[in-house]
């Protein structure tokens, strides 16, 4: 099976301009992912990978420091990131797509919003 080679964007992860202070985790992160669509599409393809490789369980941790890891060997200059809080939203936004991933990550109930 051949590894997942990502067609990363060459500019870097673009963030919104309204401060993180006044905003919830969920407005966030959603005005992060519509100016980062790719984001989500490499996660599938990750997540795509590892179930053609066999693996029962994943954690989004781990496709996230993947992404980070390719995205640093690829580019130069200052390094891009990749919030934490955005997890969770985003192994939702996977499972809402393909449900039948469900068993490959464990979800809690988000306590924020």
């Amino acid at each position: 099976m051949a590894s997942v080679q990502l067609e990363l964007p060459i500019a870097a992860i673009r963030q919104p301009d309204h401060p993180a202070g006044k905003l919830s985790i969920q407005e966030r992160f959603e005005a992060f992912h519509q100016l980062n669509p790719w984001i989500l599409r490499h996660l599938e393809a990750l997540t795509a990978d590892c179930v053609e490789r066999g693996l029962t369980r994943i954690g989004i941790g781990m496709l996230f420091e993947v992404l980070r890891w390719q995205y640093g060997i690829a580019t130069q200059g200052e390094p891009w990131k990749l919030n934490n809080d955005f997890r969770s939203r985003y192994v939702r936004l996977l499972l809402e797509l393909h449900p039948e991933w469900s068993s490959l990550f464990e979800t809690r109930k988000i306590h924020t919003v």
